[in-house]
């Protein structure tokens, strides 16, 4: 039994902890939030303690893992504050918008050996690890393209997007780490485009696009196409394909159930697409939690780790300034 504290308790967060409760292997004992009923009505709910403050959390010798489930501005503050505390880490992405705070966070508690993993929890969905395994298991042959489309259901709030970072650092992002992780060689080439094609609006007031083409190269001439979205009509669409000399993989939109419907005006309705990520990826961040639990009971090595975090976002960085240079990019 693992004992956590919670750090960040909206959306995600509550979600995270169900999670926890659920699992047989963990155990809830705080939740913290800086706004206090949010914490105070994770604690009622799971039974566990509301915090005051970080530090009465990390001073609890009975707390050995904390989940971050906060804003990204306090990413970097609470991995930490965490890893001084000797507390194993399982952290949302990204660990910060500023690839050169993420340098100095790593090169200040690297050395302290505590156990780290970043959520990138796509790669855990059952569907997208058969792909992936797939593809090292040579079934296609040499693999040569890798499409993604990502395309959020709808537009998020303007104060969201005031601090997200970016359409590349926030939700591109997630594609980046598919990307490599698909690919299997790092990227060291990208070119991107970027509009404002949902709403033009977005460059008065938040400064970031909402329509995005991503092309990446690796060394030995593998490519990756990305096209990504903020507002897709039908609903969240995740979807890639792998091509290679040997035949092609394809990962489907899922969706509620398999049923199809023909009838006297249409054929073949299928059930509408899934609302959005924590419907779509809710078992790939059970597993995710699966997997952090089984890491730190054998010792064994975090299946994302804060390298990949970093690839990640540099891949988003050289995304956008290739998007406003009109260039391609060495990674």
């Amino acid at each position: 039994m693992i004992r956590f504290a919670l750090f960040g308790c909206g959306r995600i967060g509550r979600m995270h902890a169900d999670n926890l409760a659920a699992h047989p292997e963990a155990a809830l004992l705080w939740a913290y939030d800086v706004h206090g009923p949010s914490a105070e009505a994770v604690a009622e709910k799971h039974g566990c303690k509301a915090a005051g403050s970080v530090a009465e959390v990390l001073a609890d010798p009975a707390v050995e893992a904390v989940l971050i489930a906060s804003s990204t501005d306090t990413h970097v503050e609470l991995i930490t504050a965490a890893a001084r505390a000797g507390k194993a880490i399982l952290c949302e992405k990204p660990i910060d918008l500023d690839i050169a705070k993420v340098d100095a966070c790593w090169n200040e508690i690297g050395p302290l050996g505590v156990p780290i993993q970043i959520g990138f929890n796509r790669r855990y969905d059952p569907s997208f690890n058969a792909v992936q395994k797939a593809i090292r298991a040579g079934e296609i042959g040499d693999l040569r393209q890798v499409i993604i489309t990502s395309r959020d259901p709808g537009l998020a709030p303007r104060e969201y997007l005031q601090t997200s970072g970016g359409i590349f650092r926030d939700m591109t992002i997630h594609d980046f780490d598919m990307a490599r992780w698909l690919l299997g060689e790092e990227p060291v080439e990208v070119t991107a485009t970027a509009s404002r094609l949902v709403d033009p609006g977005l460059m008065a007031d938040v400064d970031d696009f909402d329509t995005v083409m991503v092309q990446m190269r690796t060394a030995s001439g593998r490519q990756c196409h990305i096209n990504g979205c903020r507002e897709a009509v039908y609903g969240y669409d995740q979807r890639f394909e792998i091509f290679g000399s040997l035949g092609m993989l394809q990962n489907e939109n899922l969706r509620p159930t398999t049923v199809r419907r023909w009838g006297r005006t249409e054929t073949e309705v299928q059930e509408p697409l899934l609302n959005f990520f924590l419907e779509r990826y809710a078992e790939a961040y059970r597993i995710e939690l699966d997997l952090f639990l089984q890491a730190l009971e054998t010792g064994g090595a975090m299946p994302v780790t804060p390298h990949d975090g970093r690839q990640a976002l540099r891949l988003a960085d050289c995304a956008l300034e290739s998007a406003l240079s009109g260039r391609a990019v060495a990674v």
